[in-house]
């Protein structure tokens, strides 16, 4: 049997991955959308192209949740993008209310699959996620440093001409302005970038990282969605391919990093049964400094949603 995969959500994020996935053929798609006509028109021209790229997978809008049923992987789209002069952390409450039902909806009818969270405030969204769904915190995932990590590698490729795919890099933290990338552990096909370029270029890049997603809302006015999804596709794939890939991601620490009840971005080993192990890199006393950083401003929005809804 094909595998599942449920898309919540059918606006430029989800609808943009679920033409990732159907082209990749990873499963069978079913895109659910509060306005039932919005996720049918989308899944009606996703599947109407299969033809003409030659994949043989199922692909149905819907509004309902019984849908989507014995889902493998549920993917959490939905949510009000942020806006100009906006931060990812004023859409808190308004996104919370829509992950929290979702999530006590889709529980109810896929006991085993791994729920993966895209809404923002992303690294608040997937704790939330976390405690409504009641799931094993190996099969409860934020999709973030991924997408951060391709921001990072590409500004640095441009910068260097170089091709993209011999940059190697990570991006921890949170995914917000208190992100952490990690020039110590970033190489151009294993030459070390502090010899390629100099610390305030690499500075002036880490910066452009943080601020990237706020750059494409003042040029589109709208947020990135391609870049998200193809990051979505990746996760996705090493999960149903049980690849166990190694990929930043936001996860449930439980004293890693000294860290516990909360989600971050670290790298973890990423296969069929979620996040199968934690890897703990060693930080410089900076980059430990500001991994707790980031962890505070996280830990703020979760006290606001523990104290909301009673967690």
């Amino acid at each position: 049997m094909r595998k599942k995969i449920s898309i919540m959500g059918a606006g430029k994020v989800g609808s943009q991955a679920a033409m990732i996935l159907a082209y990749k053929q990873l499963g069978d798609i079913v895109l659910w959308n509060r306005t039932e006509s919005v996720a049918k028109g989308v899944a009606l021209d996703i599947l109407e192209s299969s033809p003409i790229e030659g994949f043989d997978v199922d692909v149905i809008g819907t509004g309902y949740y019984h849908d989507t049923a014995k889902s493998d992987v549920i993917i959490i789209t939905a949510g009000a993008q942020r806006k100009e002069g906006q931060s990812r952390d004023d859409l808190l409450f308004i996104n919370a209310e829509i992950v929290k039902g979702i999530t006590e909806n889709v529980v109810k009818y896929s006991k085993d699959a791994v729920i993966i969270v895209v809404t923002n405030p992303l690294d608040a969204m997937v704790w939330l996620a976390y405690q409504i769904s009641n799931f094993n915190r190996n099969k409860v995932v934020g999709m973030a440093g991924i997408l951060d990590t391709a921001r990072y590698r590409s500004f640095i490729a441009k910068e260097l001409r170089v091709s993209v795919e011999d940059v190697s890099a990570m991006v921890l933290g949170g995914h917000g302005d208190f992100m952490l990338p990690l020039p110590a552990h970033t190489s151009i096909n294993g030459v070390p970038i502090k010899q390629l370029m100099p610390q305030r270029k690499i500075d002036e890049i880490i910066e452009h990282t943080r601020k990237a997603g706020e750059e494409i809302i003042k040029l589109e006015e709208s947020s990135a969605f391609f870049s998200p999804a193809y990051s979505l596709a990746v996760m996705v794939e090493a999960i149903l391919q049980d690849k166990k890939r190694v990929l930043p991601c936001a996860a449930y620490l439980q004293g890693e990093y000294g860290l516990r009840d909360i989600f971050m971005g670290v790298p973890v080993k990423l296969g069929s049964k979620g996040v199968e192990e934690i890897i703990e890199l060693e930080l410089t006393e900076k980059e430990k400094s500001d991994f707790m950083k980031s962890s505070e401003s996280i830990k703020s929005l979760i006290d606001k949603l523990k104290q909301k809804y009673q967690l």
